[in-house]
């Protein structure tokens, strides 16, 4: 879109420029040169810029991976965190000397240079075109530089907002496990306990069966020698008893060995199925992770669908009120319009005008007086 003069205006502010422009000149040479650095600070901002989203993106391919096992994975992202805040610190600090540089000659003379060749290219196209699309040009450009601008300053905020939200999460994390570990360390000392109570019962009853045969056995020793020259005849019932005595005996210790057996057993299937516990909650915490990023996705995207329901409903809500406001004055109006109708009717029957005028006498003026009164009953 060209921007046309006409001539006298282009002749006048051709004068106003040249002016401008013979300042700016005298103005440059009496400032001291020195050196810009603002290209020099611009490349380093976007190079912490682009450093920060390769961090963000590698944290996001640690968390979603499913090869790493969990301490590997939240010793990877306690480091990569570590990253993104020192980064963030650069960032800022970067903006702060940016913003608070001593040279401010430099950038005065940075300035003044740019706005002499602006106006002198621009004085040069109306002297020629009569146009000043040079200048539209320029003024766009650096309100485009300062739109970039404001757009590093915005994302350096969430990127910041984003590391305070996934330390959190981390901690949080850590805290889980703790407890987990704390749960599981108990119950394994309670199943120790169980195993000693086991064996040390065991232990009691096997010695306590065994003194109790030996005394039956040194009974009945001690009887037979005593009654050894009376009881001959019964030597052999004597003897089958002791028999029953140690058949018992061996039945019992085979008990005890059997009910042994199975208790080494039950230790040793509560032992694997620990085992087997732990591997199934690994994966379970696993599983939890990735439905945790998946749920923060899904949250991100029902936030936007939010915000946008929102705005819907805000302008619904403008327009039932424009619709409310409307139906009221339709509303004040009608009722205007029928205390209007009832005054005016009213001064027609006091004034007698139209219908409510007197007719002649006769039988049609009895009617309608009587169909007068009858309106007024």
């Amino acid at each position: 879109m060209a921007y046309k003069l006409s001539s006298l205006d282009a002749i006048h502010i051709a004068a106003v420029l040249d002016d401008c422009v013979d300042q700016l000149g005298i103005l440059g040479r009496i400032l001291p040169t020195q050196h810009d650095p603002k290209h020099q600070e611009n490349d380093e901002i976007n190079e912490l810029i682009e450093e920060q989203k390769r961090l963000e993106g590698l944290y996001k391919e640690v968390m979603s991976s499913d090869q790493l096992s969990g301490k590997e994975q939240d010793h990877q992202a306690s480091l990569i965190a570590k990253e993104i805040h020192a980064n963030t610190q650069a960032i800022n600090k970067s903006f702060r000397r940016n913003k608070a540089g001593p040279d401010n000659g430099a950038k005065i003379q940075a300035d003044r240079k740019f706005l002499h060749d602006v106006l002198s290219t621009t004085l040069k196209e109306i002297e020629t075109h009569q146009t000043f699309e040079t200048l539209v040009n320029a003024v766009n450009s650096e309100k485009e530089k300062k739109t970039e601008l404001l757009d590093i300053v915005r994302r350096e905020e969430e990127s910041r907002k984003r590391v305070k939200q996934l330390q959190r999460a981390l901690i949080d994390v850590r805290k889980e496990r703790e407890v987990e570990l704390q749960k599981r360390s108990e119950m394994i000392a309670h199943l120790k306990d169980q195993l000693q109570e086991t064996k040390a019962k065991t232990a009691m009853e096997s010695k306590y069966i065994k003194k109790d045969a030996e005394v039956r056995v040194s009974c009945a020793q001690k009887k037979c020698l005593k009654t050894e020259q009376e009881l001959k005849d019964e030597i052999k019932e004597l003897e089958h008893k002791l028999d029953d005595e140690s058949r018992t005996n061996a039945e019992i210790e085979s008990f005890l060995r059997t009910h042994h057996t199975l208790l080494e057993e039950k230790v040793e299937y509560w032992m694997e199925k620990y085992d087997v516990d732990i591997e199934a909650k690994q994966q379970e915490l696993d599983s939890l992770k990735n439905a945790k990023a998946q749920d923060l996705s899904r949250l991100q995207e029902l936030t936007q669908k939010y915000h946008e329901y929102e705005k819907v409903v805000q302008e619904d809500k403008v327009e039932k009120e424009r619709m409310r406001r409307q139906e009221e004055k339709e509303l004040e109006q009608l009722n205007a319009c029928i205390k209007i109708q009832s005054w005016w009717r009213g001064v027609m029957v006091r004034k007698q005008l139209g219908p409510y005028s007197k007719k002649k006498k006769g039988k049609k003026g009895k009617k309608s007086a009587k169909g007068k009164k009858k309106k007024k009953k």
